[in-house]
């Protein structure tokens, strides 16, 4: 079965962290294409450990948008 999760990857100093909203799984790298790769093996080996009973079931595509807040 596959499964269509979503990532955010933002970039904090030298490195690009990468994070699966879904199910809390992290990686990172030193590019953007590395940081994406190093995320999808990392919740590959996830499934492999704790199995796919907690996967989300997709309902809908998400919706992502920035706000900018002034203090």
């Amino acid at each position: 079965m596959a499964y269509k999760l979503s990532a955010i990857i933002t970039q904090e100093k030298d490195w690009f962290v990468a994070r699966s909203i879904e199910i809390g799984v992290t990686s990172q790298g030193k590019t953007f294409e590395e940081a994406r790769k190093n995320l999808q093996e990392a919740i590959e080996l996830y499934i492999e450990s704790f199995g796919t009973e907690d996967m989300p079931v997709e309902k809908s595509e998400p919706i992502f948008t920035s706000l900018e807040i002034t203090a």
